[in-house]
């Protein structure tokens, strides 16, 4: 990035320089957590994945595994969201593409999904319809006589900065570190007055301090640090290594969320390796969070 380019980025996150452009009156702003979950597969948290409503409206932040039960579970359109916001590539974030964009299209979308995410998110939507593309096929020229245009995706792979910005909602992305992929990005979503930030999988960020400083609702991603230790499996003495270096334990949250001061703190992405909700909430207030903070659950609405 550019010395001015990385400036200005700089500028648009300064607090109070991210605003809405002027909302309609009658949207209402709800976050809905569509699948809290990590990859070990657990029966009672769905593949990662937010939501955040602006009226009728449904922009979505990832897509785990199952995404389109989640979605009806939450009750959240199966037909198509507004747009996806993918933060990173990891597969536990994108298993759900091929749910999302195939599903969505049987059940009624009848025109390209926009998806915006990093680089690479291109080819991954490319092979997805090239593996589907039977399926394609005999769902068009078949006795279900699909539109054909509709499975297709708008992809448009980002940098950091505004990257959606369109009948009063605004999302802004900023680049933040998670482990040794090259590209992860963080959002904040403003509209109708009201502000929230989706941490993606990150470890502590700056930047994402800066991001979150003074917003509605702050979802990020957290470890229980209290259990981390090396796992029963090989390569798995590495484990404390590698969390520390991808993710973003309780305390250090608590931290982050003491200087940002979120109105709310939403815990999601929950890897707790054995440690209780109440575990992990006092994690958050040893690092000096005194706010409300909720660790989330599936289909849960801010």
């Amino acid at each position: 990035m550019s010395r001015a380019l990385a400036a200005a980025v700089a500028a648009a996150l300064a607090l109070g320089t991210v605003l809405p452009t002027p909302a309609r009156a009658q949207d209402s702003v709800t976050v809905v957590l569509v699948g809290t979950g990590f990859p070990r597969p657990d029966s009672a948290r769905s593949g990662p994945a937010t939501a955040v409503t602006v009226g009728t409206r449904t922009f979505l932040f990832d897509a785990g595994p199952g995404i389109q039960r989640a979605l009806a579970a939450a009750k959240l359109p199966i037909g198509g969201v507004t747009a996806l916001f993918v933060t990173h590539l990891h597969s536990d974030h994108t298993l759900g593409l091929p749910d999302l964009i195939l599903d969505s299209w049987v059940m009624g979308r009848h025109a390209p999904l926009p998806a915006y995410g990093p680089p690479g998110l291109r080819a991954m939507t490319d092979h997805i319809l090239a593996a589907w593309a039977e399926d394609v096929r005999v769902r068009v020229e078949g006795l279900e006589r699909e539109i054909p245009v509709t499975p297709q995706v708008r992809v448009r792979e980002i940098a950091p900065g505004v990257v959606y910005d369109s009948g009063g909602v605004r999302v802004t992305a900023i680049e933040v570190p998670h482990g040794a992929l090259r590209h992860a990005f963080a959002y904040r979503l403003d509209a109708a007055g009201r502000s929230v930030v989706i941490s993606g999988d990150t470890r502590p960020s700056p930047a994402l301090e800066r991001l979150s400083a003074a917003v509605d609702v702050l979802v990020h991603e957290v470890y229980a640090s209290e259990t981390l230790r090396p796992e029963p499996r090989p390569g798995g003495e590495e484990w404390p290594r590698y969390m520390r270096a991808s993710h973003t334990s309780d305390v250090e949250l608590g931290t982050i969320a003491a200087r940002a001061r979120p109105r709310l703190l939403v815990l999601t992405h929950v890897i707790p390796m054995g440690a209780s909700d109440s575990t992990i909430v006092a994690g958050v207030r040893r690092g000096g969070f005194e706010g409300r903070v909720v660790v989330g659950r599936d289909g849960d609405r801010f």
